[in-house]
């Protein structure tokens, strides 16, 4: 029961995290539990680096935050990502998926409905909002006591084949054993997104990181223990609703939605 409740419960750590190192024990449990995920053919494809020292920690909060500016500053991420934006809680209850924006600034508020727009978008940078979040998002990767990288072993990462999936796939496992195993640790975990975004940005932490050529890497994730209460970035969202069954579950074929009892 304890491993269920822990499943449905998992959670992304959206603010800072305690200022202390995580544990090196808890470190390593960490990483047994990634090596425990299925693969295929038991391929263990995944690398990891843990990153504790500050000074590339600072580094890839820097390539974080400008990344995070640009995007919001130019629209890009709003360009891409629109679908998945709900502003009332009407709507993410009837959706169920997506994120809802539900804590903005004041003067932030009664415009959320143009915030696709050119107009949403010029009023966004006269008030400094790709600024701001550009420098939450630096502060928050800055202030984790512990980063880590995954990465693939490219002898089994081989985009085009079966093998790449079968690898993306092994990878995913070993994430989730991790993100399923923070919380009964006192922890919290948050993917790194942005730099990924710009293909500069996820150069240099490429290279920041020493990156060989038989490896390729995949993603950034922050860590650390959590903070006691729920202190929340200035423009946060909750994404805790999940669909229900009868929206993603068919008994059969394809044609019958199954009946939630």
């Amino acid at each position: 029961m304890e491993l269920l409740e822990g499943m449905l419960g998992r959670r992304t750590t959206n603010g800072p995290f305690r200022p202390e190192a995580v544990s090196r024990e808890h470190q390593h449990l960490l990483m047994r539990v990634a090596a425990a995920a299925p693969s295929h053919f038991n391929s263990q494809p995944w690398r990891f680096v843990l990153i504790e020292n500050p000074q590339t920690i600072q580094a890839i909060a820097e390539h974080a935050g400008q990344s995070m500016q640009e995007l919001i500053g130019r629209g890009i991420f709003f360009e891409r990502y629109r679908r998945y934006f709900r502003f009332t809680q009407a709507e993410m209850d009837e959706r169920r998926d997506g994120i809802f924006i539900d804590h903005l600034p004041g003067p932030l508020r009664p415009f959320t409905r143009q915030i696709f727009s050119d107009t949403g978008l010029k009023l966004m940078r006269q008030l400094g909002v790709p600024a701001r979040l550009g420098e939450d998002n630096r502060k928050l990767v800055a202030g984790s006591p512990l980063l880590m990288a995954v990465l693939l072993d490219r002898e089994e990462y081989r985009p085009g084949e079966l093998s790449a999936f079968y690898s993306v796939f092994g990878m995913g496992g070993a994430v989730v054993n991790i993100w399923n195993t923070v919380g009964s640790l006192g922890m919290g975990i948050q993917f790194v997104s942005t730099p990924m975004e710009i293909p500069e940005r996820w150069q240099a932490i490429q290279t920041l990181l020493k990156v060989p050529d038989n490896l390729e890497l995949m993603a950034v994730y922050r860590l650390g223990y959590l903070e006691s209460g729920d202190k929340r970035p200035s423009i946060d969202w909750s994404s805790r609703h999940r669909k229900r069954v009868a929206q993603y579950v068919f008994r059969e074929d394809c044609t019958r939605p199954e009946t939630e009892g």
